[in-house]
């Protein structure tokens, strides 16, 4: 009898994942707090993603608060704060066994340092959990996706602050209590290792708060993973039935030839990828990332129970995957580190489309931690356009067809694959560039980069598709 499994498993959990911060809009109302992702800006003089990325400094983010003429996407969304329940029934139309979205923090601490959370904001992911769970959906809730509270960078120096390893856990602590009930999966942190490509909305550190701002997005994403590993010993201890992941932004970088010399410099660029990963499920700083510190010239304080803290590790492991890129030893000392592939296709956003790639890195993550694995980010953004009521993104069935097919193979392979999340089955607002009209999902929102159209939901092609799929637990990709 053979060993390898013939396709995906019958519990398999086919889900779809979303953001609080792109999708809810109600930026002002049930109580809720600034968070980071309401003061980014879209701006149609930049052609590919920018804003939102780069450092920002107090004075810029206190402009940003104050403005009256830029424009803030995310602080309207696609307003599922009011319609979630005709979205979670669209949702659930496509057979989703399981849906992933995350709480704004900023709606139950809405300034980080409140000595009591916010009633109205708990109230609300009480009633959207509820509906989730009754559109026959599992919730796979992520606690901060890029929703910090404002007051927590302008106040203090967001997670550079040690302050803040406090407050989040008192934040984790404050749902896994009100949720026990409603919430078995959670992810801590949102894309752990990019702390360079959405520095700010991660870690919400101001370019202008510290002096040496390298070190400081290190220091502050140590702080941040005490943090997680505290919140992590609190689950296990009060709700042993909770299983907490951690989550990178995988991709792996493919060495720019043969040499040697660009061999270890895409090792080196993909362990401190990995990094993360190493510390949350292994539960210690690995040997290259203290060499990499020191070559690197950056500094990284540990507090005294931080090691031992560090031994609470995550249960599973999860990562987006978008793309590859290519690095070389003259790239990766120049510190520019990854740059396109030249030799796949891409879409409109430069973003390299790679489906064995896919394969490889879930090999790649099995093999380094023997963990379940969850995929809870796949996806490729397109301007869809709307035609005659419909739109046809045969685009978008080619690009999930042979992803999907990459994963049944690693799972013939091994790996522990236990869940799939298409990101963003609904139209949301880009993360990167805080645009609509780079478009994600099987539903199509009538809504354009300045907030103006209906609003309707309409199914697009891929939608059916997505449909025949599920039900035949991916076998049919026809």
């Amino acid at each position: 009898m053979s060993r390898v499994p013939a396709g995906f498993p019958e519990n398999f959990m086919w889900g779809g994942a979303v953001a609080a911060n792109q999708l809810e809009g109600a930026w002002n109302e049930g109580g809720k707090g600034l968070c980071i992702a309401d003061i980014n800006e879209f701006r149609d003089d930049i052609a590919i993603e920018k804003k939102g990325n780069e450092e920002l400094t107090r004075a810029y983010i206190k402009e940003a608060v104050d403005s009256k003429e830029k424009v803030f996407p995310k602080r309207h969304g696609i307003d599922f704060y009011h319609t979630y329940k005709e979205d979670l029934k669209l949702l659930a139309g496509l057979g989703l066994k399981t849906f992933r979205t995350s709480i704004n923090w900023s709606r139950i601490f809405p300034n980080g340092d409140d000595k009591e959370p916010n009633e109205a904001g708990l109230k609300f992911y009480d009633d959207l959990f509820d509906e989730i769970l009754k559109n026959g959906m599992e919730p796979m809730i992520t606690v901060s996706h890029y929703e910090m509270p404002l007051n927590l960078t302008l106040s203090y120096k967001g997670w550079y602050s040690r302050e803040v390893i406090d407050f989040f856990v008192k934040y984790c602590n404050t749902v896994f209590d009100r949720y026990a009930g409603k919430v078995k999966y959670w992810i801590l942190v949102n894309q752990i290792n990019l702390i360079g490509h959405e520095s700010f909305n991660h870690l919400g550190v101001a370019e202008d708060v510290v002096e040496d701002l390298r070190s400081a997005k290190y220091q502050a994403v140590h702080n941040e993973m005490v943090a997680c590993a505290r919140a992590t010993k609190y689950a296990h201890e009060h709700h042993p039935e909770m299983q907490i992941g951690m989550m990178l932004c995988g991709g792996p970088d493919y060495p720019a030839s043969c040499k040697p010399e660009d061999m270890l410099a895409a090792l080196k660029h993909n362990q401190m990828e990995y990094f993360f990963a190493d510390v949350l499920l292994r539960g210690k700083y690995p040997g290259y990332a203290f060499r990499f510190f020191e070559d690197q010239g950056i500094h990284v304080e540990f507090g005294e129970q931080d090691e031992e803290d560090f031994k609470n590790t995550a249960d599973f492991f999860s990562f987006s995957y978008y793309y590859t890129q290519v690095c070389s030893k003259e790239s990766y000392e120049k510190g520019n580190d990854v740059y396109r592939n030249k030799e796949l296709p891409a879409n409109p956003w430069g973003w390299t489309i790679d489906p064995v790639g896919f394969r490889i890195l879930l090999n790649e993550f099995y093999d380094r931690y023997q963990k379940p694995i969850f995929v809870t980010e796949n996806g490729v953004g397109y301007y869809d356009k709307l035609e005659d009521g419909q739109v046809h993104d045969d685009y978008r069935v080619d690009y999930y067809r042979e992803h999907i097919k990459q994963m049944k193979e690693a799972i013939r392979d091994g790996v522990d694959v236990r869940g799939y999340y298409a990101w963003g089955p609904i139209d949301i607002i880009s993360c990167s560039s805080s645009e609509m009209s780079k478009r994600y999902g099987f539903i199509y929102v009538d809504l354009d980069d300045y907030g103006k159209g209906t609003g309707r939901r309409i199914k697009k092609d891929s939608y059916a598709w997505m449909q025949k799929v599920i039900a035949s637990n991916g076998e049919d990709l026809s």
